[in-house]
C-alpha cells in the first residue's frame, strides 16, 4: 500500500502524522511512504531524514492526496483537503466530527473510509489513541491557565503556588479522566489548591488514592459545580463523552458568580467545548474575555509542543496504522477495537455518537464493510 503523510495546515499546527521512525516501520512492512516536503519541519525532521527512513518526498500536498491509498494525518482535514479525498481511500487521523457538520458533509461526499483516532478503543474500555494527546493537553492546560491568569494577560494576577504567607491559587478540574488526572498532577506540582469533580464514585476513589490527600474530590452536582467554579482562579474543562459533543457544564449565567479575571481552559473544545461560552481559538489568538472571565479554547493544544506530542502520538497510532496498511479494510473487520474508530465509510456514518449529534442515520460498521 502507498501511505501518504501531508503537512498539517491548521493554524499553528506543528505536529506530523508520521515521524521518520514510523516511516521506517511502514517501509519495513513493505509499504511505500509518500511525505510532503516540509511535513516534519515542526519537529526538527527535515526531508533528508524522511528520505533516509525510506520515504519519497512529494513537492505538494496534492501529490500526496492523489497518489496515496491511505492518508495519515494529525488534525481533521480542512476544506481544501477533504475535497481531495476519494472513494476507496483510507483516512487515519483525529476527526472530532460531532461538533463539525461541514467536515462531516465533506467526508460523506468524498466516499472516503475515515478512521478517527479518538474513537478507537482497547480491552480496558479506554481510548488509546486519544490518551497521549489528552495527557499532553491536560498538562498544558495548567501552563496555559497560569499564563492567562497573569495580570498583563488579562487575568487576576494570581501565582498558582502562592508564596509563604500568601494562599495558593485554586484550580477546579471538571472531569477525572486522563485530561483531568494530568491537569491535577501539574497543578499540584505547582503548589495550587486543587479540586477534581467527577460523576463516578469509583473514579473519585481512585483519584483520592493516587493523590493521597493532595487534592480534594467532589461528586458532580449543580451545587458542587457552582461552589467550586465560583471560588476558582482556573477552571479546566476536561469532560469527554467518546465521539459525542461535550456537555455544557458551565453556563453563561454562572460566569457572573466567578471571580473577575479568573480563567476557563476548555480542553473539550475539539468536541464542542464544555462551557456554554466557549468557541474555538488558535495559538495565534488563544484567549478572549466574556463577562470578565478569560477563556482559553485552543483546539489543538498539543500542537504547541510538537516534538513531545508528535512522538507520543506516533507511539500510539503506529500499531493500528500498520494494521490498516497491511490488511486494508480487512483490518477493520478483524479488529473490533479498530472498527470502533470507523466514523465514515462510503457516504455513511458508522459511529452512533456522531450520528446522534448531527442527526444522521447510523449504519453498523459490519454492515457497510460487508457490502
Amino acid at each position: 500500500m502507498r501511505v501518504g503523510c501531508p503537512k498539517e495546515i491548521k493554524n499553528h499546527e506543528y505536529r506530523v502524522g508520521l515521524t521518520p521512525g514510523s516511516v521506517r516501520e511502514y517501509v519495513a512492512h513493505g509499504h511505500e511512504v509518500l511525505v510532503e516536503t516540509g511535513a516534519g519541519a515542526g519537529i526538527g525532521a527535515d526531508d533528508n531524514a524522511y528520505r533516509a527512513a525510506g520515504a519519497t518526498v512529494a513537492k505538494t500536498a496534492a501529490d500526496v492526496f492523489a497518489k496515496s491509498d491511505m492518508i495519515v494525518k494529525v488534525k481533521e482535514p480542512q476544506p481544501n483537503e477533504w475535497v481531495q479525498l476519494r472513494d476507496g481511500q483510507i483516512l487515519y487521523t483525529y476527526l472530532h466530527l460531532a461538533p463539525d457538520p461541514e467536515q462531516t458533509k465533506g467526508l460523506l461526499a468524498s466516499g472516503v473510509t475515515a478512521v478517527a483516532y479518538e474513537t478507537v478503543t482497547d480491552d480496558r474500555g479506554g481510548l488509546p489513541l486519544l490518551a497521549p494527546m489528552s495527557e499532553v493537553a491536560g498538562r498544558l492546560s495548567i501552563q496555559a491557565g497560569a499564563t492567562a491568569l497573569q495580570k498583563a494577560n488579562g487575568g487576576r494576577g494570581v501565582l498558582l503556588g502562592g508564596v509563604p504567607g500568601v494562599l495558593p491559587g485554586k484550580v477546579t478540574v471538571l472531569g477525572g479522566g486522563v485530561v483531568g488526572l494530568h491537569a491535577a498532577k501539574m497543578a499540584v506540582g505547582l503548589g495550587a489548591d486543587v479540586t477534581i469533580i467527577d460523576r463516578s464514585i469509583p473514579r473519585l476513589r481512585h483519584l483520592d488514592d493516587i493523590f493521597a490527600g493532595r487534592v480534594h474530590t467532589r461528586y458532580s452536582t449543580v451545587e458542587a459545580l457552582e461552589e467550586e467554579c465560583f471560588s476558582a482562579d482556573i477552571v479546566v474543562g476536561a469532560v469527554l463523552i467518546p465521539g459525542a459533543a461535550a456537555p455544557k457544564l458551565v453556563t453563561r449565567e454562572m460566569l457572573s458568580g466567578m471571580k473577575k479575571g479568573s480563567v476557563l481552559v476548555d480542553v473539550a473544545i475539539d468536541q464542542g467545548g464544555c462551557f456554554e461560552t466557549s468557541h474555538a481559538t488558535t495559538h495565534a489568538e488563544p484567549t478572549y474575555e466574556v463577562d470578565g472571565v478569560i477563556h482559553y479554547c485552543v483546539a489543538n493544544m498539543p500542537g504547541a509542543v510538537p516534538v513531545t506530542s508528535a512522538h507520543a502520538l506516533n507511539n500510539a497510532t503506529l500499531h493500528h496504522g500498520l494494521q490498516l496498511a497491511d490488511k486494508g479494510l480487512k483490518a477493520l473487520v478483524d479488529d473490533h477495537h479498530l472498527r470502533n474508530g470507523l466514523n465514515v465509510h462510503k457516504g455513511k456514518i458508522t459511529n452512533r455518537a456522531v450520528a446522534e449529534a448531527l442527526g444522521y442515520e447510523m449504519v453498523e460498521p459490519k454492515t457497510v464493510l460487508a457490502a
